[in-house]
Protein backbone atom coordinates (compact mmCIF):
# COMPACT_ATOMS: atom_id res chain seq x y z
CA UNK A 1 0.00 0.00 0.00
CA UNK A 2 1.53 3.11 -1.14
CA UNK A 3 1.87 6.56 1.55
CA UNK A 4 1.25 9.97 0.60
CA UNK A 5 1.62 12.66 3.16
CA UNK A 6 1.04 15.91 3.30
CA UNK A 7 2.35 18.11 5.78
CA UNK A 8 0.43 21.21 5.25
CA UNK A 9 -2.36 19.42 7.23
CA UNK A 10 -0.81 16.90 8.51
CA UNK A 11 -2.51 13.93 6.67
CA UNK A 12 -1.70 10.73 5.17
CA UNK A 13 -3.36 8.91 2.41
CA UNK A 14 -3.29 4.87 2.12
CA UNK A 15 -3.52 4.08 -1.47
CA UNK A 16 -3.92 0.85 -3.30
CA UNK A 17 -4.76 -0.67 -6.90
CA UNK A 18 -5.94 -4.06 -6.09
CA UNK A 19 -5.78 -6.23 -9.09
CA UNK A 20 -8.72 -6.25 -10.24
CA UNK A 21 -8.24 -2.31 -11.29
CA UNK A 22 -10.68 -1.34 -8.16
CA UNK A 23 -8.67 1.86 -6.36
CA UNK A 24 -9.27 1.70 -2.65
CA UNK A 25 -8.26 5.23 -0.76
CA UNK A 26 -8.11 5.67 2.84
CA UNK A 27 -7.73 9.12 4.59
CA UNK A 28 -7.70 8.03 8.72
CA UNK A 29 -8.58 10.83 11.03
CA UNK A 30 -8.02 9.62 14.31
CA UNK A 31 -10.33 10.85 17.75
CA UNK A 32 -13.36 10.75 15.44
CA UNK A 33 -16.01 8.56 15.99
CA UNK A 34 -17.99 8.93 12.29
CA UNK A 35 -16.84 7.29 9.41
CA UNK A 36 -17.44 8.15 6.37
CA UNK A 37 -17.57 5.91 3.11
CA UNK A 38 -18.21 6.32 -0.33
CA UNK A 39 -18.07 3.75 -3.13
CA UNK A 40 -17.42 5.66 -7.02
CA UNK A 41 -17.80 4.98 -10.72
CA UNK A 42 -16.20 7.34 -13.40
CA UNK A 43 -19.42 6.67 -15.24
CA UNK A 44 -21.59 9.87 -15.38
CA UNK A 45 -24.88 11.75 -17.22
CA UNK A 46 -22.63 12.65 -20.33
CA UNK A 47 -21.25 8.84 -21.01
CA UNK A 48 -23.91 7.71 -23.48
CA UNK A 49 -21.86 6.76 -26.24
CA UNK A 50 -19.17 4.45 -25.61
CA UNK A 51 -16.73 1.36 -26.94
CA UNK A 52 -17.05 -1.25 -24.98
CA UNK A 53 -13.79 -3.20 -24.05
CA UNK A 54 -13.45 -6.11 -26.70
CA UNK A 55 -15.75 -5.05 -29.16
CA UNK A 56 -15.71 -2.62 -31.96
CA UNK A 57 -19.07 -1.46 -32.52
CA UNK A 58 -20.02 2.01 -30.47
CA UNK A 59 -22.91 1.26 -28.53
CA UNK A 60 -25.20 4.41 -27.61
CA UNK A 61 -27.88 4.68 -25.05
CA UNK A 62 -30.29 6.81 -23.88
CA UNK A 63 -29.59 9.74 -22.18
CA UNK A 64 -30.20 9.15 -18.20
CA UNK A 65 -29.30 5.87 -17.93
CA UNK A 66 -26.68 6.93 -14.99
CA UNK A 67 -28.91 8.11 -12.90
CA UNK A 68 -31.29 5.03 -13.46
CA UNK A 69 -28.50 3.01 -12.52
CA UNK A 70 -28.11 4.50 -9.26
CA UNK A 71 -31.78 4.69 -8.46
CA UNK A 72 -31.97 0.83 -9.18
CA UNK A 73 -29.08 -0.30 -7.92
CA UNK A 74 -30.85 -0.52 -3.87
CA UNK A 75 -33.39 -2.90 -4.99
CA UNK A 76 -32.81 -6.55 -3.88
CA UNK A 77 -33.74 -9.96 -5.43
CA UNK A 78 -35.27 -10.68 -2.07
CA UNK A 79 -37.22 -7.88 -2.08
CA UNK A 80 -35.17 -5.60 0.72
CA UNK A 81 -34.46 -2.36 -0.33
CA UNK A 82 -30.72 -1.34 0.57
CA UNK A 83 -31.25 2.05 1.43
CA UNK A 84 -34.16 0.83 3.76
CA UNK A 85 -31.52 -1.90 5.18
CA UNK A 86 -29.01 1.09 5.91
CA UNK A 87 -31.19 3.34 7.64
CA UNK A 88 -32.81 0.46 10.00
CA UNK A 89 -28.48 -0.12 11.15
CA UNK A 90 -28.28 3.34 12.10
CA UNK A 91 -26.31 4.60 9.72
CA UNK A 92 -27.01 7.86 6.76
CA UNK A 93 -26.55 6.91 3.75
CA UNK A 94 -27.61 7.81 0.22
CA UNK A 95 -26.36 8.01 -3.69
CA UNK A 96 -25.69 10.67 -6.37
CA UNK A 97 -25.07 10.97 -10.19
CA UNK A 98 -23.00 14.16 -11.47
CA UNK A 99 -22.44 14.50 -15.04
CA UNK A 100 -18.65 12.31 -14.53
CA UNK A 101 -19.23 10.38 -11.76
CA UNK A 102 -22.22 7.85 -9.50
CA UNK A 103 -21.70 7.42 -5.51
CA UNK A 104 -22.76 5.90 -3.03
CA UNK A 105 -22.21 7.00 0.64
CA UNK A 106 -22.91 6.42 4.28
CA UNK A 107 -21.69 8.11 7.50
CA UNK A 108 -21.67 5.74 10.49
CA UNK A 109 -20.93 5.90 14.51
CA UNK A 110 -21.83 2.41 15.20
CA UNK A 111 -22.58 -0.85 13.26
CA UNK A 112 -19.83 0.59 10.60
CA UNK A 113 -18.75 -3.31 9.33
CA UNK A 114 -22.72 -4.54 9.19
CA UNK A 115 -23.08 -1.24 6.73
CA UNK A 116 -19.85 -1.85 4.63
CA UNK A 117 -21.82 -5.44 4.16
CA UNK A 118 -24.67 -4.25 2.92
CA UNK A 119 -22.85 -1.44 0.62
CA UNK A 120 -20.52 -4.02 -0.97
CA UNK A 121 -23.16 -6.25 -1.76
CA UNK A 122 -25.74 -4.30 -3.75
CA UNK A 123 -23.25 -2.48 -5.44
CA UNK A 124 -21.47 -6.12 -6.22
CA UNK A 125 -25.43 -7.49 -7.18
CA UNK A 126 -27.31 -5.94 -9.10
CA UNK A 127 -31.29 -6.52 -9.93
CA UNK A 128 -33.10 -5.63 -12.49
CA UNK A 129 -36.63 -7.11 -14.16
CA UNK A 130 -38.58 -5.67 -16.48
CA UNK A 131 -41.23 -5.32 -13.29
CA UNK A 132 -38.98 -2.86 -11.17
CA UNK A 133 -37.62 -0.93 -14.52
CA UNK A 134 -40.94 0.05 -15.69
CA UNK A 135 -41.93 0.97 -12.12
CA UNK A 136 -38.93 3.00 -12.03
CA UNK A 137 -39.61 4.81 -14.73
CA UNK A 138 -43.28 6.34 -12.98
CA UNK A 139 -40.84 7.58 -10.46
CA UNK A 140 -37.85 8.85 -12.21
CA UNK A 141 -40.59 10.75 -14.55
CA UNK A 142 -41.96 12.41 -11.50
CA UNK A 143 -38.56 13.60 -10.24
CA UNK A 144 -37.69 15.18 -13.41
CA UNK A 145 -41.13 16.75 -13.52
CA UNK A 146 -40.30 18.16 -9.83
CA UNK A 147 -37.49 19.59 -11.12
CA UNK A 148 -38.24 21.56 -13.85
CA UNK A 149 -40.13 23.49 -11.56
CA UNK A 150 -37.52 24.38 -9.07
CA UNK A 151 -35.87 27.91 -10.62
CA UNK A 152 -32.36 27.06 -9.38
CA UNK A 153 -32.05 23.84 -11.92
CA UNK A 154 -33.76 25.77 -14.38
CA UNK A 155 -31.73 28.79 -14.37
CA UNK A 156 -28.17 26.17 -14.61
CA UNK A 157 -29.72 24.36 -17.33
CA UNK A 158 -30.28 27.18 -19.46
CA UNK A 159 -26.79 27.90 -19.08
CA UNK A 160 -25.17 25.37 -19.97
CA UNK A 161 -27.44 25.27 -23.48
CA UNK A 162 -26.18 29.06 -23.98
CA UNK A 163 -22.57 28.29 -22.98
CA UNK A 164 -22.64 24.55 -25.03
CA UNK A 165 -23.87 23.57 -28.35
CA UNK A 166 -22.89 19.98 -28.31
CA UNK A 167 -21.38 18.86 -25.38
CA UNK A 168 -23.85 16.36 -23.16
CA UNK A 169 -23.26 18.77 -20.26
CA UNK A 170 -26.47 20.93 -21.21
CA UNK A 171 -28.63 17.72 -20.96
CA UNK A 172 -30.68 17.04 -17.50
CA UNK A 173 -28.64 14.51 -15.58
CA UNK A 174 -32.25 12.78 -14.81
CA UNK A 175 -32.78 12.53 -19.02
CA UNK A 176 -36.27 13.71 -20.28
CA UNK A 177 -39.19 11.32 -19.94
CA UNK A 178 -39.16 10.73 -23.55
CA UNK A 179 -35.34 9.13 -23.17
CA UNK A 180 -35.78 7.52 -19.57
CA UNK A 181 -39.25 5.44 -21.55
CA UNK A 182 -36.68 3.49 -23.99
CA UNK A 183 -34.53 2.33 -20.87
CA UNK A 184 -34.60 -1.33 -20.15
CA UNK A 185 -33.28 -4.08 -18.29
CA UNK A 186 -30.94 -5.12 -20.84
CA UNK A 187 -29.82 -1.51 -21.14
CA UNK A 188 -28.65 -1.06 -17.55
CA UNK A 189 -26.95 -4.47 -17.40
CA UNK A 190 -25.00 -3.48 -20.01
CA UNK A 191 -24.08 -0.14 -19.21
CA UNK A 192 -23.62 -1.89 -15.51
CA UNK A 193 -21.13 -4.48 -16.55
CA UNK A 194 -19.10 -1.76 -18.23
CA UNK A 195 -18.52 0.89 -16.32
CA UNK A 196 -19.27 -0.96 -12.58
CA UNK A 197 -16.33 -3.02 -13.09
CA UNK A 198 -13.81 -2.26 -10.41
CA UNK A 199 -11.12 -1.07 -12.85
CA UNK A 200 -13.51 1.87 -13.49
CA UNK A 201 -14.34 2.45 -9.77
CA UNK A 202 -12.90 3.66 -6.84
CA UNK A 203 -13.74 3.38 -2.69
CA UNK A 204 -12.48 6.15 -0.38
CA UNK A 205 -13.09 5.46 3.45
CA UNK A 206 -12.00 8.04 6.09
CA UNK A 207 -12.38 7.83 9.79
CA UNK A 208 -10.57 6.12 12.74
CA UNK A 209 -9.07 3.18 11.37
CA UNK A 210 -5.82 1.03 10.92
CA UNK A 211 -5.18 1.54 6.95
CA UNK A 212 -4.06 -2.35 6.99
CA UNK A 213 -6.72 -3.26 9.05
CA UNK A 214 -9.41 -1.94 7.28
CA UNK A 215 -7.89 -2.92 3.75
CA UNK A 216 -8.04 -6.86 5.12
CA UNK A 217 -11.62 -6.00 5.70
CA UNK A 218 -12.36 -4.55 2.34
CA UNK A 219 -10.91 -7.40 0.48
CA UNK A 220 -12.73 -9.87 2.06
CA UNK A 221 -16.01 -8.38 0.60
CA UNK A 222 -15.17 -7.72 -2.72
CA UNK A 223 -16.24 -10.70 -5.15
CA UNK A 224 -12.86 -12.05 -7.51
CA UNK A 225 -12.31 -9.72 -10.69
CA UNK A 226 -9.92 -9.22 -13.57
CA UNK A 227 -9.04 -6.24 -14.62
CA UNK A 228 -9.58 -5.16 -17.98
CA UNK A 229 -9.32 -2.07 -20.53
CA UNK A 230 -11.12 1.49 -19.70
CA UNK A 231 -14.11 2.11 -21.45
CA UNK A 232 -13.56 4.37 -24.66
CA UNK A 233 -15.94 7.35 -24.62
CA UNK A 234 -17.45 9.17 -27.66
CA UNK A 235 -18.30 12.46 -26.87
CA UNK A 236 -19.09 15.17 -29.79
CA UNK A 237 -16.59 18.09 -30.46
CA UNK A 238 -17.40 21.64 -29.37
CA UNK A 239 -17.18 24.38 -30.47
CA UNK A 240 -15.46 27.21 -28.76
CA UNK A 241 -17.87 30.02 -28.98
CA UNK A 242 -20.62 29.76 -26.92
CA UNK A 243 -24.23 28.69 -27.87
CA UNK A 244 -26.31 31.87 -27.36
CA UNK A 245 -25.39 34.83 -25.48
CA UNK A 246 -28.87 35.25 -23.22
CA UNK A 247 -31.58 32.79 -22.59
CA UNK A 248 -34.57 33.90 -20.31
CA UNK A 249 -37.55 32.02 -18.88
CA UNK A 250 -40.52 33.43 -16.63
CA UNK A 251 -41.86 31.20 -14.23
CA UNK A 252 -43.83 32.11 -10.68
CA UNK A 253 -41.22 32.93 -8.10
CA UNK A 254 -40.86 35.54 -6.21
CA UNK A 255 -37.65 37.11 -7.25
CA UNK A 256 -36.02 36.88 -10.36
CA UNK A 257 -32.49 34.48 -10.77
CA UNK A 258 -29.62 34.98 -12.85
CA UNK A 259 -26.77 32.63 -13.53
CA UNK A 260 -23.53 34.36 -15.42
CA UNK A 261 -20.97 31.74 -17.45
CA UNK A 262 -18.23 32.08 -19.07
CA UNK A 263 -16.93 29.36 -21.22
CA UNK A 264 -13.44 28.20 -20.59
CA UNK A 265 -11.64 25.23 -22.35
CA UNK A 266 -10.46 21.83 -20.14
CA UNK A 267 -6.58 21.79 -19.47
CA UNK A 268 -3.87 19.49 -18.53
CA UNK A 269 -4.36 17.71 -14.51
CA UNK A 270 -1.60 19.83 -12.80
CA UNK A 271 -2.75 22.97 -15.36
CA UNK A 272 -6.30 22.74 -14.62
CA UNK A 273 -5.24 22.90 -10.25
CA UNK A 274 -3.24 25.69 -10.76
CA UNK A 275 -5.83 27.25 -12.99
CA UNK A 276 -8.68 26.34 -10.50
CA UNK A 277 -7.08 28.13 -7.52
CA UNK A 278 -6.46 31.50 -9.82
CA UNK A 279 -10.02 31.51 -11.12
CA UNK A 280 -11.26 31.32 -7.32
CA UNK A 281 -8.78 34.41 -6.65
CA UNK A 282 -10.34 36.04 -9.45
CA UNK A 283 -13.94 35.36 -8.71
CA UNK A 284 -13.24 36.58 -5.16
CA UNK A 285 -11.57 40.07 -5.99
CA UNK A 286 -14.43 40.74 -8.68
CA UNK A 287 -17.26 40.20 -7.24
CA UNK A 288 -17.12 38.42 -3.53
CA UNK A 289 -18.36 39.77 -0.14
CA UNK A 290 -15.06 42.00 0.48
CA UNK A 291 -15.25 43.29 -3.47
CA UNK A 292 -16.10 46.98 -4.57
CA UNK A 293 -18.40 45.32 -7.11
CA UNK A 294 -20.41 43.63 -4.59
CA UNK A 295 -20.76 46.64 -2.37
CA UNK A 296 -21.80 48.68 -5.36
CA UNK A 297 -24.33 45.96 -7.18
CA UNK A 298 -25.73 45.89 -3.31
CA UNK A 299 -25.86 49.60 -2.33
CA UNK A 300 -27.92 50.31 -5.72
CA UNK A 301 -29.80 46.92 -5.02
CA UNK A 302 -28.75 45.20 -7.84
CA UNK A 303 -28.22 42.40 -5.46
CA UNK A 304 -29.47 40.96 -2.41
CA UNK A 305 -27.13 39.01 -1.01
CA UNK A 306 -23.38 37.92 -1.86
CA UNK A 307 -23.87 35.79 -5.00
CA UNK A 308 -22.30 32.42 -5.44
CA UNK A 309 -19.56 31.77 -7.62
CA UNK A 310 -17.65 28.63 -8.39
CA UNK A 311 -14.83 27.08 -11.42
CA UNK A 312 -16.51 23.69 -12.70
CA UNK A 313 -14.51 21.69 -14.80
CA UNK A 314 -14.17 18.40 -16.06
CA UNK A 315 -11.89 16.55 -19.01
CA UNK A 316 -14.34 17.79 -21.21
CA UNK A 317 -15.48 21.09 -20.08
CA UNK A 318 -14.63 23.85 -17.99
CA UNK A 319 -16.65 26.83 -17.18
CA UNK A 320 -17.11 29.94 -14.57
CA UNK A 321 -20.23 30.43 -12.56
CA UNK A 322 -21.72 33.48 -10.91
CA UNK A 323 -25.30 33.28 -9.89
CA UNK A 324 -27.52 35.13 -7.58
CA UNK A 325 -30.95 37.02 -7.04
CA UNK A 326 -31.52 40.44 -8.98
CA UNK A 327 -33.73 42.71 -10.07
CA UNK A 328 -31.71 43.29 -13.00
CA UNK A 329 -29.69 40.98 -14.15
CA UNK A 330 -28.58 42.61 -17.23
CA UNK A 331 -27.14 45.57 -15.63
CA UNK A 332 -25.15 42.94 -12.76
CA UNK A 333 -23.28 41.71 -15.99
CA UNK A 334 -22.41 45.13 -17.64
CA UNK A 335 -21.20 46.41 -14.21
CA UNK A 336 -19.30 42.98 -14.22
CA UNK A 337 -17.52 43.17 -17.62
CA UNK A 338 -16.52 46.69 -16.92
CA UNK A 339 -15.16 45.25 -13.64
CA UNK A 340 -13.46 42.48 -15.68
CA UNK A 341 -11.72 45.03 -18.67
CA UNK A 342 -10.35 47.43 -15.42
CA UNK A 343 -8.72 44.44 -14.02
CA UNK A 344 -7.14 43.77 -16.91
CA UNK A 345 -6.15 47.06 -18.12
CA UNK A 346 -5.36 48.04 -14.50
CA UNK A 347 -3.77 44.87 -13.27
CA UNK A 348 -4.73 43.19 -9.60
CA UNK A 349 -3.67 45.07 -6.54
CA UNK A 350 -0.82 42.91 -4.93
CA UNK A 351 -1.74 43.71 -1.35
CA UNK A 352 -5.24 42.60 -2.82
CA UNK A 353 -4.27 39.40 -4.61
CA UNK A 354 -1.81 38.09 -1.37
CA UNK A 355 -4.55 38.52 1.21
CA UNK A 356 -7.67 36.49 -1.03
CA UNK A 357 -4.67 33.97 -1.50
CA UNK A 358 -4.30 33.33 2.04
CA UNK A 359 -8.20 33.50 2.19
CA UNK A 360 -8.19 30.74 0.11
CA UNK A 361 -5.71 28.55 1.33
CA UNK A 362 -7.16 28.90 5.01
CA UNK A 363 -10.82 27.52 2.84
CA UNK A 364 -8.53 24.52 1.63
CA UNK A 365 -7.30 23.63 4.78
CA UNK A 366 -10.75 23.65 6.84
CA UNK A 367 -11.76 21.23 4.04
CA UNK A 368 -9.83 18.09 6.08
CA UNK A 369 -11.99 19.19 8.93
CA UNK A 370 -14.56 16.77 8.08
CA UNK A 371 -14.39 13.07 6.95
CA UNK A 372 -17.44 13.42 4.62
CA UNK A 373 -15.54 16.42 2.84
CA UNK A 374 -12.72 14.49 2.41
CA UNK A 375 -13.98 11.07 1.26
CA UNK A 376 -15.91 13.41 -1.47
CA UNK A 377 -13.39 15.26 -2.69
CA UNK A 378 -10.65 12.44 -3.02
CA UNK A 379 -13.44 10.76 -5.45
CA UNK A 380 -13.97 13.53 -7.12
CA UNK A 381 -10.19 14.42 -7.74
CA UNK A 382 -9.55 11.01 -8.38
CA UNK A 383 -11.54 10.63 -11.27
CA UNK A 384 -10.35 13.68 -12.57
CA UNK A 385 -7.00 12.17 -12.32
CA UNK A 386 -6.01 14.15 -9.63
CA UNK A 387 -4.29 13.88 -6.07
CA UNK A 388 -6.49 16.26 -3.78
CA UNK A 389 -3.18 17.12 -1.63
CA UNK A 390 -2.20 18.95 -5.39
CA UNK A 391 -4.00 21.59 -4.44
CA UNK A 392 -2.17 22.75 -1.76
CA UNK A 393 0.95 22.32 -3.14
CA UNK A 394 0.26 24.05 -6.33
CA UNK A 395 -0.79 27.09 -3.79
CA UNK A 396 2.72 28.66 -3.58
CA UNK A 397 3.39 28.53 -7.68
CA UNK A 398 0.04 30.90 -8.15
CA UNK A 399 1.90 33.72 -8.29
CA UNK A 400 -0.16 37.57 -9.40
CA UNK A 401 1.37 37.13 -12.50
CA UNK A 402 0.21 34.19 -13.71
CA UNK A 403 -3.39 34.86 -12.23
CA UNK A 404 -3.67 37.93 -14.38
CA UNK A 405 -2.76 35.90 -17.10
CA UNK A 406 -5.90 33.49 -16.54
CA UNK A 407 -8.04 36.53 -16.55
CA UNK A 408 -6.83 37.41 -19.68
CA UNK A 409 -7.21 33.58 -21.04
CA UNK A 410 -10.66 32.69 -18.97
CA UNK A 411 -12.47 36.30 -18.27
CA UNK A 412 -13.16 36.87 -22.46
CA UNK A 413 -16.23 38.75 -23.03
CA UNK A 414 -16.95 36.64 -25.69
CA UNK A 415 -17.09 33.89 -23.95
CA UNK A 416 -20.36 35.06 -21.31
CA UNK A 417 -23.73 33.99 -21.51
CA UNK A 418 -26.58 35.47 -19.03
CA UNK A 419 -29.59 32.72 -18.31
CA UNK A 420 -32.41 34.24 -16.19
CA UNK A 421 -35.69 32.90 -14.42
CA UNK A 422 -37.84 35.60 -14.38
CA UNK A 423 -40.88 35.94 -11.79
CA UNK A 424 -43.57 36.57 -14.03
CA UNK A 425 -45.10 38.16 -10.48
CA UNK A 426 -43.69 41.17 -10.90
CA UNK A 427 -44.23 44.25 -13.34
Amino acid sequence: MQIIENDKVKEKLYIKKLESGLTIMIIPKKNTKRKYVIFGTNYGSVDSKFIIPKEENVTEVPDGVAHFLEHKMFEQEDGTNSLDTLTSLGVSANAYTTTDHTAYLFEATDNFYEALDELMNYIQHPYFTDENVEKEKGIIGQEIMMYDDVPEWKVYLNLMKALYKDNPIKLDIAGKKETISQIDKDILYKCYNTFYHPSNMALVISGDFEPSELLKEIEKRLLPNENKAHVERIYPEEQAEIAQEYIEESIEISTSLFLIGIKDEPQENQEMIKRSIAVEIILRLLIGKSSALFKELYDRDFLQDVPDISYDFSKTYAFVSIGGQSRDSKRVLELLKRDIEKFEQEGINEEDFQRTRKAIYADYIKEYNGVDTIAKMFLRDFFQGINSFDYLEEYESVTKNYVEQVLRDVFRLDKIALSVVRSNLMK
